[in-house]
């Protein structure tokens, strides 16, 4: 069953960043649920499974950021530096 969702739910998706997801599909019994999200930093859509899936922080629920998450996001943060670091070419010139 394929539920739209009505507002979108503000969400982070492990491995992949931030984003809004729209939809969820349901398979029911001895499945995850599956969460339609689209993420902000690339535009992707992705569906993932509710393991990977996290509620972000929320001031006025209480709800402080999820360890997971910032875990997530520091580890990004590491990759896109040495990505950036390795593009870095030893005595290029600037034009």
């Amino acid at each position: 069953m394929f539920t739209q969702l009505n507002p979108t739910i503000p969400v982070h998706v492990l491995g992949k960043g931030d984003g809004y997801a729209f939809g969820m599909i349901d398979y029911g019994q001895e499945h995850n649920l599956i969460w339609v999200t689209a993420i902000d930093d690339s535009g992707e859509i992705w569906c993932e499974p509710n393991p990977k899936v996290r509620l972000g922080r929320n001031w006025t629920m209480g709800r402080k950021e999820n360890p997971e998450i910032a875990a997530d996001k520091a580890a990004s943060r590491l990759e896109n530096e040495m990505s950036d670091a390795a593009c870095a070419c030893p005595g290029a010139v600037a034009a």
